[in-house]
C-alpha cells in the first residue's frame, strides 16, 4: 500500500512592505501541514498540485519551502497558472531536469511500488491549461517506459468539465489527446489535479479523475450562471491517495483545522 498526500491551490503571497496582510495563506498552509501531520500514517510523499505561490514571486517558494519542512517525506512540486516555472524550478531543485528555466515542469518518480507522474499543463501568462503534441508525446513515453507499476498522473488543470462554469472556461483545452494517451495505458489507476478550489471527481480515459480542496479558499458550487470567482465558508482541506499493489485505488478528502483528538468508537 502507498499513501499520497495531495495539497492544491495554495496561493502563498508576500505582502510588499507597508502592504496589506497577506497571512491568511500562510496560515492555512500551517493548518494543512498539522493535518497530514496528524494522519494516522504517514504518508510516503506529499504532491503539489500547482498554484503554490499567488504571484509566482521568489520569495514566496522560498516561504512555501519554509512552511513544508516540519513534513517528514518526500515533496514533489507541479506549476499552476499562478506559478513561474523558473522561480518554482529554483526552490524545488531536484525532479525537474534540463537547461530552459521556461520549459514545462515534468517529471516522473517512484515512491514505494507507485509510479507518480507530473505533467505540466500550464500555459505561460494564460490562466486555462493545454497539453500540446510535446507533453502529450513525452508522457506518453514516460508512461511506455513503467507499464508494470500502478501509476498516478497529476496535474494543475482538471481534465473533465467540473460543472462551474468560471473554472470550465479556463480548464483543459482539448483533452480528447490526453484521454487517448490515457486509454493506452492501464496502469493509470488515478488522475490527480488542482485549479478547481473544491472537490470533485470525473473520469478521462477511463480513469477516474478528481480535483483537490484548495488549502485556502474554496470556489462557490454555482453551476447555473455565467461564472466569475465566487469564495464560499467551506473548510478548506486536502486528499489523501492509497494505491494498493493490485492497482487498486480510493482517494479521501481530509479537512483542515479545527483537528481533534482520536475518539474511540465502542
Amino acid at each position: 500500500m502507498t499513501i499520497i498526500a495531495q495539497l492544491s491551490d495554495i496561493h502563498l503571497a508576500v505582502a510588499a512592505p507597508g502592504g496589506d496582510d497577506r497571512s491568511g495563506p500562510a496560515r492555512a498552509l500551517r493548518d494543512a501541514v498539522s493535518a497530514v501531520l496528524a494522519l494516522p500514517e504517514r504518508p510516503d510523499c506529499l504532491v503539489l498540485t500547482g498554484d503554490l505561490a499567488d504571484n509566482g514571486l521568489p520569495a514566496e517558494y522560498a516561504r512555501l519551502h519554509a512552511l513544508l519542512s516540519p513534513l517528514a517525506m518526500p515533496v514533489f512540486a507541479l506549476a499552476g497558472n499562478h506559478d513561474d516555472r523558473a522561480a518554482l524550478r529554483s526552490v524545488f531543485t531536484d525532479h525537474a531536469p534540463g537547461d530552459d528555466p521556461a520549459a514545462p515542469f515534468q517529471y516522473a518518480v517512484e515512491v514505494n511500488g507507485v509510479r507518480l507522474v507530473c505533467c505540466d499543463t500550464t500555459v505561460p501568462g494564460a490562466p486555462h491549461g493545454e497539453l500540446d503534441g510535446a507533453r502529450l508525446a513525452w508522457l506518453d513515453a514516460v508512461l511506455t517506459a513503467g507499464p508494470d507499476l500502478p501509476t498516478v498522473v497529476a496535474t494543475h488543470h482538471p481534465p473533465f468539465r467540473v460543472g462551474v462554469r468560471f473554472l470550465d472556461e479556463m480548464g483543459l483545452r482539448e483533452p480528447d489527446a490526453f484521454a487517448a494517451v490515457l486509454a493506452r495505458h492501464p496502469q493509470v489507476v488515478r488522475v490527480i489535479s488542482g485549479h478547481a478550489h473544491r472537490a470533485s471527481a470525473g473520469s478521462i480515459g477511463g480513469v477516474t479523475a478528481i480535483t483537490c480542496p484548495s488549502t485556502y479558499r474554496q470556489i462557490y458550487l454555482d453551476t447555473g450562471r455565467p461564472g466569475q470567482a465566487a469564495y464560499t465558508g467551506e473548510s478548506a482541506g486536502f486528499a489523501v491517495h492509497i494505491v494498493g499493489e493490485d492497482r487498486s485505488a480510493v482517494s479521501h478528502f481530509v479537512p483542515t483545522g479545527g483537528h481533534r483528538p482520536l475518539m474511540q468508537v465502542d
